[in-house]
């Protein structure tokens, strides 16, 4: 540890190794603490003396981190109340300083990161010993509704970047001791804490370990984000697709925990990630299982349908006008025909300005301040859409295309999937600008194949179609009811598959039957 009288400009990891003690001598601590946070504005350090026993003692503190009322009732007047031979560090954390999370620490290094999280630190001269007094006061945002999963019915509330509240959120509706919250420290500069969640009993034991497993191998300096823990631990980095789920929303953790899955919270960060998933989680939203399940079936079924219009449908109309007209009824036809008279360019140019524009516009909308992003985006496409036509840029038809086209995109739950679907869509249309629908079935057959050979954590992607299971289509074209769904999904792989008793079940059924119930 440096001795040296002009202040530290190395790293503190270069100076205090892993296994370095607190010094005994209050003055080398000292000057240790001020070289260390040398130009730290925010770094507190107060040194005291007990006048009974003349012993000093150092106090330090991150300020706008630790609570400075707590530290004068509790600490610094707790302190100078006790008798001489009540002074020490054992006795300090045993009762004199009445607070609940209070520990001792001897690791130099230990005791630093504890103080960076906005604990206070106390050491007494010649003990060598740290008390670390959990005083934690971080001004942090209140738990809100969430702004980017809107339900009509069901829980509202919504995660914070507060890492123990969200984590209390979780613990809020699930309560069993085989809720595990297991802690990590990952970020060699940041080190930001993040809470590994699972269900001891229900979740596959293989799984949480590969979680485990996967977490440990990162090594980068700053993590400030859910989003750099999944880009670490995703199978295929280089998929459009993303492999991970995410949500803001409490209640769909817990139903994912419920289901053998596994949760990963970031501090700092109100999205929580949710391993394994698969393709048909990204089409199920919290609400679905809110309302009932013969509407939910029904907008299950448009939200595939939704899929396939944003993905497809410009494509189509490319190929159809530019290769296969023959395939369009001969009104149509010549309706669109009469339209596109006067266009200079062809199809596939024409689709390809209009959703350049509207991607632009979308942008747009999400950037800009939240009172006029919407009214931009909204009244920006009407008017270039008007606009373009009237110049006899496009057609009406091709406004209409590449307007369904983008409702569809924004009715799918996942906006990640959204983004997937997106890119894909303009080789699509350059494959169908360039050979009709044989370039669009090409480009169905490679993405296909490239979605069969996704996996998230060793769960096929496309499970429940491909392999087929029949037993799970009950929760992923549709969604039965919750009386038919005695057993929890196979293609997570859970340790415990029963939800709920068959027999219970059946019973009830005869019953009702009988007219007995």
């Amino acid at each position: 540890m440096s001795k040296k009288n002009q202040p530290v400009q190395l790293p503190y990891e270069e100076i205090i190794k892993e296994d370095d003690v607190i010094p005994k001598e209050i003055d080398v601590l000292e000057k240790i603490l001020r070289d260390l946070f040398h130009n730290c504005s925010d770094f507190r350090l107060k040194r005291f003396k007990h006048f009974k026993s003349n012993t000093e003692y150092l106090l330090a503190w991150m300020d706008g981190m630790s609570d400075k009322t707590a530290m004068r009732e509790h600490v610094v007047e707790g302190i100078i109340n006790v008798e001489k031979d009540m002074l020490t560090n054992s006795n300090l954390t045993d009762g004199v300083i009445p607070i609940i999370d209070i520990k001792r620490e001897k690791n130099f290094k230990k005791t630093i990161d504890e103080l960076m999280t906005g604990s206070p630190i106390l050491i007494l001269d010649g003990t060598g010993e740290a008390i670390i007094m959990g005083l934690i006061a971080i001004e942090s945002r209140n738990v809100t509704e969430s702004t980017n999963e809107n339900n009509v019915r069901g829980p509202k509330e919504a995660f914070t970047e507060t890492l123990r509240t969200n984590g209390a959120l979780i613990r809020k509706k699930i309560h069993t001791p085989n809720l595990k919250l297991e802690e990590k420290i990952v970020g060699k500069v940041t080190k930001t804490k993040i809470l590994i969640v699972y269900i001891d009993g229900i979740a596959n034991p293989s799984i949480i370990e590969e979680v485990k497993n996967r977490i440990n191998k990162i090594d980068i300096d700053s993590v400030l984000e859910s989003v750099y823990i999944e880009e670490f631990i995703e199978d295929n980095k280089f998929s459009v697709f993303p492999q991970i789920e995410h949500t803001e929303k409490p209640d769909k953790i817990a139903a994912a925990l419920l289901e053998g899955r596994i949760s990963i919270l970031v501090d700092g960060s109100p999205t929580v990630i949710i391993v394994p998933t698969v393709f048909a989680c990204f089409l199920q939203s919290a609400e679905d299982y809110y309302e009932r399940y013969i509407y939910t079936s029904f907008v299950r079924v448009l939200r595939f349908t939704y899929i396939n219009i944003s993905l497809l449908f410009p494509s189509i109309y490319i190929a159809t006008t530019t290769f296969h007209p023959e395939m369009i009824p001969t009104k149509l036809l010549l309706t669109i025909e009469a339209s596109r008279e006067g266009i200079p360019f062809p199809a596939f140019i024409e689709a390809l300005i209009m959703e350049v524009t509207f991607e632009v516009l979308r942008e747009a909308g999400v950037r800009l301040p939240r009172a006029i992003g919407q009214t931009i985006s909204i009244v920006g496409a009407l008017v270039i859409g008007q606009a373009a036509v009237q110049a006899g840029i496009v057609s009406p038809a091709m406004v209409i295309v590449v307007s369904t086209t983008a409702i569809a995109s924004f009715s799918i739950p996942a906006y990640n999937v959204s983004f997937a679907l997106r890119l894909l869509k303009f080789p699509i249309m350059f494959l169908a600008a360039s050979l009709g629908f044989y370039g669009i079935m090409s480009a169905l057959l490679i993405l296909l194949v490239h979605l069969c050979r996704l996996k998230s954590f060793g769960v096929p992607y496309l499970s429940g179609f491909a392999p087929f299971i029949a037993e799970e289509i009950k929760d992923t074209f549709f969604r039965g009811p919750w009386w038919w769904m005695y057993n929890r999904p196979r293609i997570f792989q859970p340790k415990q598959t029963k939800r709920q008793s068959v027999k219970k079940i059946l019973q009830n059924a005869y019953l009702k039957w009988l007219g007995e119930e």
